[in-house]
């Protein structure tokens, strides 16, 4: 599989602490390293990973969770050439658990992005989530 590389945009809301949206991306993505920007309405940071090794976690507790054939067609669903982008519960991130919502509505206060990209896409899914049958 061609090198991944992931960015993770999320927003912190006013009300919210944002040491613990940061815990809340930690958990799925512990090599996670901020970039703080200011808005009018709160905070947006943002986190690139490169390669593999810092999806290992994510890798893990699709795994654990036993959502792979759900993860596997929310990701193709969000294919975009070479990239792939789905979107994460902040409020079950932050318990250490995968929740597949979308970008607005189902979250909230806001889901996490998460925008992959890498030569094949179909490579990267197979990986993750791999069929199950």
């Amino acid at each position: 599989m061609s090198e991944v590389h992931t960015t993770i945009t999320v927003k912190v809301n006013p009300t919210e602490d944002p040491e613990k949206v940061k815990r809340a991306v930690q958990n799925i993505f512990p090599a996670s390293v901020f970039e703080e920007v200011s808005q009018k309405r709160g905070i947006l940071l943002t986190a690139k990973i490169e390669g593999k090794a810092g999806l290992s976690k994510l890798y893990n507790l699709l795994r654990q969770e036993r959502i792979l054939d759900a993860t596997r067609a929310i990701m193709l669903r969000g294919v975009e050439g070479n990239e792939v982008t789905f979107y994460l519960n902040k409020q079950v991130a932050y318990v250490e658990h995968i929740s597949f919502c979308e970008p607005l509505g189902e979250s909230p206060l806001g889901p996490i992005k998460v925008e992959m990209t890498c030569e094949n896409t179909g490579d990267l899914i197979d990986w993750l989530a791999p069929r199950s049958v």
